[in-house]
């Protein structure tokens, strides 16, 4: 375990905490065409996630604090660790270059917005909604 892994609490090898925010697990390509075309009645954001890495672990925190629920969001949690075929399908078709932890946001099939590290801020959701 690096020194970093150490401050930000990184095991490299943990699961996503429970939460409040209703994550909907992204753990297949389908999924993908599904959040797309979601989008077109709802604002849909894909939070990925590595699991190794303690600066994606504050983010993700960060981003849970921030996050005020709405039913006009759903949201997608992304374990690219465990789901790097699904990571890599979302950078290819939705064309966004590969980023984690990233958050990338659809709406009527587009990406509207998206963001990596500190840049992500669950509070731009309700200038979008």
């Amino acid at each position: 375990m690096g020194l970093l892994d150490k401050i930000f609490k990184s095991d490299g090898d943990e699961t996503k905490e429970k939460s409040e925010i209703p994550w909907t697990d992204l753990t297949d390509k389908d999924q993908i065409t599904i959040a797309k075309e979601e989008s077109k009645d709802k604002l849909i954001g894909i939070f990925k996630h590595s699991t190794r890495c303690g600066i994606s672990r504050m983010v993700l925190r960060n981003f849970e604090k921030q996050y005020q629920e709405n039913e006009n969001i759903k949201l997608y949690f992304l374990d690219l660790v465990k789901h790097r075929d699904v990571s890599n399908a979302v950078a290819d078709e939705l064309s966004v270059r590969h980023e984690s932890p990233q958050f990338i946001v659809l709406r009527d099939e587009k990406v509207v917005h998206h963001a990596s590290h500190q840049d992500i801020d669950a509070t731009k959701l309700e200038d979008l909604a």
